[in-house]
């Protein structure tokens, strides 16, 4: 699941997400208005999902833009500045790590989005993936690389973005400490974190939050419900389908989009039915194996194991499921896993994804997940 929105034009200039009206009508105000302040170092963090990635883009491109003062809800798009930013050259633009830097909106939504059923899709993927992940670690000579353009003066504004913060080395968020305590006159940093707990208190007591998780429940439903329409996967979507999806995805509507159009989310039932015929010995564990490898992606069927699972615990803990849809109380009426059962099944999930991360082949993966599954 991805941050970014399904937009036509670059994020640079795609359109204001409606819960972030407000935020951007303060920020605006405060640059335009005397003393034309803003916070030397600002924090964009928590959930994915929230479109903070959208937010802060935007308001870069806006910052930057020449057209500004006569713009006040975007970046005008033709400016020299935007021309720069559409381009992916801007001179007063800095961003770590640089394969975060968007070009246009389909190249963002790209980085989280569709997947490919053949072989040598599934191939590219994995590789791209492991390349991706060593790519965004921040390293202290990526910070020290920054430092001639935040310390050089006479040439206007400047911005630097880090995305993925708390990816940074504990040395690279030590070097960036020096650069939040001595800020430099028009030199702006915004921080991107989907984890922000991660992150050195020492860096987030120099930077200030912004107001990007509060999302009313409302406008929330209203987004989701414009976006994907009456139908999703040729199945019909109402409004107790799109409150269930905005439960799984903690409110954020960007997060219960992608969950709708995920190729898993609509093969929910078939895996209780799998695992039921496993349990069961109706079906062996090679047979469904070969099964789910023609529907799904190794990574797809994980995160679809892990949302079952996580409401199958709610279920034998004596709480309500989330998911409406799919029958679970009749699943586990006569039979529900024992703890160290389902903790079992969580270990090989979280196992098997790091074994994909050292190129273990999927099918390998898929029969021993199977054989686990068996187990629960």
């Amino acid at each position: 699941m991805t941050d970014a929105t399904s937009m036509t034009d670059s994020i640079y200039f795609a359109p204001l997400l409606p819960w972030q009206q407000h935020l951007w009508t303060q920020l605006t105000n405060r640059v335009l208005t005397p003393p034309q302040s803003l916070p030397h170092a600002l924090l964009a963090a928590g959930m994915q999902g929230m479109g903070k990635r959208a937010f802060v883009w935007r308001l870069v491109a806006w910052l930057l833009c020449r057209e500004r003062s006569s713009h006040p809800l975007g970046a005008c798009g033709d400016c020299e500045s935007c021309q720069w930013l559409r381009s992916g050259t801007h001179p007063s633009l800095q961003v770590l790590p640089i394969i975060t830097m968007p070009i246009s909106a389909d190249h963002a939504n790209s980085r989280e989005a569709s997947s490919s059923t053949t072989k040598k899709s599934k191939s590219n993927k994995k590789s791209a993936k492991s390349v991706s992940n060593a790519a965004l670690t921040i390293k202290v000579d990526d910070i020290r690389a920054l430092q001639p353009f935040i310390y050089q003066g006479g040439r206007g504004m400047r911005i630097c973005v880090l995305d993925h913060a708390e990816q940074m080395t504990i040395a690279a968020a030590n070097a960036l400490l020096k650069t939040l305590e001595e800020p430099q006159a028009q030199v702006h940093l915004f921080l991107i974190s989907d984890t922000p707990a991660q992150l050195l208190p020492t860096i987030k007591s120099r930077v200030q939050q912004l107001a990007l998780q509060s999302i009313d429940a409302k406008v929330a439903l209203e987004y989701v419900t414009q976006a994907l329409g009456s139908t999703v996967n040729r199945e019909a979507v109402g409004n107790e389908a799109i409150e269930q999806l905005l439960q799984l995805a903690n409110g954020a509507p960007l997060a219960a989009i992608d969950l709708a159009q995920a190729p898993w989310y609509s093969k929910r039932a078939l895996w209780l039915t799998t695992w039921q015929a496993l349990r069961s010995g109706k079906r062996s564990s090679v047979a469904a194996s070969d099964y789910w490898q023609n529907q799904l992606s190794i990574a797809e069927f994980i995160k679809l194991s892990e949302l079952m699972l996580l409401d199958i615990r709610r279920v034998c803990l004596g709480l309500n499921a989330v998911q409406k849809d799919v029958n679970l109380l009749a699943a586990l009426k006569d039979y529900q896993p024992s703890d160290s059962a389902l903790e079992a099944l969580a270990i090989s999930l979280q196992q098997t994804k790091m074994s994909l991360q050292q190129n273990v082949q999927e099918k390998f993966g898929y029969d021993k997940l199977m054989q686990d599954l068996t187990l629960l």
